[in-house]
This record gives structure tokens, C-alpha cells and sequence, in this order.
């Protein structure tokens, strides 16, 4: 009897000191706290109270090290290293100039093109906020002058760059792959179909949005015509493009390289690329390894943060304790899947995706277990939302990243948004739920 009092005090204990934790942690991300500190100083207060000074600091002595000095994680900056290079060349505007030659003006196809541009871009770059920015500056205008209101123009350049979430190579893949010890082979393999379906969706958005939209028409506005390129340039972008793309995926798929080595070989490319388009000098080299360095160094505290913060979970048992609540739901996975992604779709849209995974897949991956869910399916289901994400308020990146650019109303932006995600979580999840072949074909025919 004492034991049991004593035990059920114990789990009360427990239990207050996670609300509390969390409660704080929730308070200071809506005043505005960045989420690496956020991180790790929950992280650190909630394992103090659970064990004490004297664990906390072991904790702080190892695991900042060895989760940042994982192999794995080099794939990050090699991978940024490549989309700055990219990014910095100038290619975006060349590329974009190419797609409006070839849409030969018409409205529609524009903005097929400028989805299908995002995706290409997400596919070498990685940066799903700098290429809505790019796209935002570039091909937005243009879209208007087409006749496409603002806030379709401004929602089609978000989520063609909003596709680099899950358009490989994907940081966040990259992310997931350390935190649920799966090979990032398989998973930049895996996400390239439902990459697709995301295009084709928002594809299909746009053109029942355009036709529907067609009252808020400018009739009166007319066709810039866009700055000439040389053919020369047209001729280097798609031949490095198509380069860099074959090297990437076909040296991974194929086995020739792992992803880090295929991040290098990348880099290297991107790197030749520039050199061949006249861009390669003091200045451009100074800004890739700058901002390299920035969003390597956030990335990497983001990654310290939650390994203290997950070090805090598991100590809470919160795991355990879900499994027990969802115990009664436990005989229909279907179900605890759909539950779990309405829990991340509300999630990203208020954390940053990497810090999403970092903190909940230790915390969820318990339970995929005791369902026998596939990690690997889970992972690109997992980066579909976080795409989504991306695009509905009130945190989306590549909104905010596109409306900072066009002044366009961050609200009318995310007024759009919800319907471009909506539909794109209703489609492409639910096609993923009903044919998980989409995710698991493709990884099965590596070598």
C-alpha cells in the first residue's frame, strides 16, 4: 500500500513537472524565443528537476558533441554549400527566363512552369525559403502581369519553393534519416513520387484557382518582356542541371556514392557551374561560405537543443505514457496515422520543420513500433506535411519569405494557402495511406 502511494506520487510528480516544462515551452515560442535556446533550455530545466544538477551536467558534456559530430549530419553543409553556389549563379532568373520563353506568354502554362521550376530547384538547392524568395522576386511580377491576382502569384511562388522540403536533397530528409537511423539513400529515393503528386496537385490548384479568379483579372495590365539571355547561358544551366541531378540521384540510387559523397560531388558541380557562367570571383565565393556557415550553425544548434530536449522526453517516459492513452486505438494503425498527422500539420505550422522532427520522432517512433509502421514511409508521409506546412499560416517560411519580397499581404498569401494545402493533405496523404507502394517501390529497386 505504501509503495503504491509513494509510486503514484511519484508518477504525479512526473507529470507536473511535464506540464509545467511544456506549458513554458509553449509560452516562450508564442513571445517569439528562437527555437534552438527554446530547446535547450527546456531540455536542461525539465531533466534538472527530473534527476538533478548532477545528470544534467553529464548530459551537457556529451550529447551536444556526439549528436553534431554524427557522419551523417555532414550531408547538411554540403548539401547548403551546393544550393548557395546554385543560388548565387544567378541561375534561378535564367531558368525562369527560359520557362515564360517557353510558355510563349500564356497565363496557365506560366504557372504550371513556375511549379514545375520550384520543384527542379528544390531538387538541387534544398532551401525551400530562399527559393521562394527567388521566385517571389522573379517570376511573381511576371505572373501579374499575366493576369494571375497577387495573392494566387505570390501563393504559386511559394509552394513551387516550398517543394524543397521534400524535393531531394532535402534537409529535413537528411534530419530524419539521423534521428530515426534510416539511410538517406533510400529516403531521397523514396521521396521523389510523392514529390511529383505535390507538383501535380498544386498544378491543378492553380488552374482552378486562375479560373476561378478570372473577375479579379487586370485586364489592362500588359507583357513585360523579360531581360535577353545568351543562348550560351540557356545551353550551361540545363546541360549543369541535368549534370548535377543524374550525378546526385543516379550515383546514390545506382551505389556509386553515398549522400555525403553525392553532396560533395554535388558542390563540386554547382562550384564548375558558376566558374562557366562568369559568377565565380572573391564576392561569390565570400557569400556561399557565409551563409553556409549561418544556416549550418543554426541547423546545428537546433540539433543540440533537441537532443537535450529529447534526453528530457525519454526520461519523462512521455512515450510509454502515449502508447498507454492510445492503447485502446492501437488495433487500427490507420487511424493512429491520421491522428498523428493532423498532431504534425498543426505542428509545422507553428515550429520550424527540422525542430519538429528532431523533437517529436524520438518521442513517436515508440509507437510506429508497436504498430509495425514502415520508418521509411513514415518519414516521407512526415515530409509531405512538413511541405504543407510550409505554406499555411501562421508560421509558413516560404509565405513569409515571398510576401517580405512582393509587399503582397502575408494575409491574403495565407488565405490562399490554407486551400492549397488543404487539398494538397487530402490528396497526396490520402494516396500515400492507400497505395504506400507510391513511397516504398522505388527504394526497393536500389542496389
Amino acid at each position: 500500500m505504501l509503495l503504491s502511494y509513494i509510486r503514484e506520487g511519484g508518477n504525479l510528480m512526473e507529470n507536473l513537472i511535464i506540464f509545467i516544462a511544456l506549458a513554458l515551452f509553449l509560452y516562450f515560442l508564442i513571445a517569439g524565443q528562437h527555437i534552438s535556446t527554446l530547446l535547450f533550455g527546456i531540455g536542461i530545466l525539465g531533466i534538472f528537476l527530473l534527476e538533478g544538477s548532477s545528470v544534467v551536467t553529464g548530459f551537457i558534456q556529451n550529447d551536444p558533441f556526439s549528436r553534431t559530430a554524427s557522419y551523417a549530419l555532414t550531408t547538411v553543409p554540403l548539401y547548403i554549400l551546393m544550393a548557395q553556389f546554385i543560388m548565387q549563379s544567378g541561375i534561378v532568373k535564367d531558368l525562369y527566363s527560359l520557362m515564360y520563353k517557353l510558355s510563349n506568354g500564356r497565363g496557365g502554362v506560366l504557372g504550371i512552369a513556375t511549379i514545375l521550376l520550384g520543384g527542379m530547384l528544390g531538387g538541387v538547392s534544398g532551401s525551400g525559403t530562399a527559393t521562394s524568395a527567388a521566385l517571389g522576386q522573379i517570376a511573381v511580377p511576371e505572373l501579374q502581369q499575366r493576369g494571375y491576382p497577387s495573392h494566387l502569384a505570390g501563393m504559386i511562388a511559394a509552394s513551387a519553393g516550398s517543394l524543397s522540403a521534400i524535393i531531394p536533397p532535402s534537409v529535413f530528409l537528411i534530419i530524419y534519416g539521423v534521428v530515426a537511423q534510416i539511410s538517406i539513400g533510400q529516403l531521397f529515393t523514396a521521396a521523389l513520387i510523392p514529390g511529383i503528386l505535390l507538383m501535380v496537385v498544386f498544378s491543378l490548384v492553380a488552374m482552378i484557382y486562375l479560373r476561378r479568379s478570372k473577375h479579379e483579372f487586370n485586364s489592362t495590365t500588359q507583357a513585360s518582356e523579360m531581360e535577353e539571355v545568351p543562348i550560351y547561358r540557356y545551353i550551361i544551366v540545363i546541360i549543369s542541371g541535368l549534370f548535377i541531378f543524374t550525378a546526385i540521384f543516379g550515383g546514390i540510387y545506382m551505389g556509386i556514392f553515398t549522400p555525403t559523397e553525392a553532396g560533395a560531388v554535388g558542390a563540386f558541380l554547382a562550384l564548375i557551374m558558376a566558374g562557366l557562367l562568369g559568377k565565380l570571383n572573391f564576392r561569390f565565393l565570400n557569400n556561399a561560405l557565409v551563409e553556409t556557415t549561418k544556416i549550418s550553425v543554426m541547423a546545428m544548434f537546433i540539433v543540440m537543443g533537441a537532443s537535450l530536449f529529447g534526453r528530457f522526453i525519454s526520461l519523462s517516459l512521455m512515450p510509454r505514457k502515449i502508447i498507454g492513452l492510445l492503447e485502446p486505438l492501437l488495433s487500427n494503425p490507420a487511424l493512429v496515422i491520421i491522428i498523428i498527422m493532423v498532431f504534425y500539420f498543426f505542428l509545422f505550422m507553428f515550429i520550424e520543420g527540422a525542430a519538429v522532427i528532431l523533437m517529436t520522432v524520438p518521442i513517436i517512433k515508440p509507437l510506429l513500433d508497436t504498430i509495425q509502421v514502415d520508418p521509411l514511409w513514415f518519414g516521407i508521409m512526415l515530409t509531405v506535411v512538413c511541405t504543407i506546412g510550409l505554406i499555411t499560416p501562421p508560421v509558413g517560411m516560404s509565405v513569409i519569405a515571398v510576401g517580405g519580397i512582393t509587399k503582397i499581404p502575408i494575409e491574403r498569401l495565407f488565405k490562399t494557402g490554407i486551400v492549397f494545402g488543404l487539398i494538397a493533405a487530402v490528396v497526396v496523404i490520402g494516396l500515400l495511406i492507400i497505395f504506400p507502394e507510391l513511397v516504398t517501390w522505388l527504394p526497393s529497386q536500389m542496389r
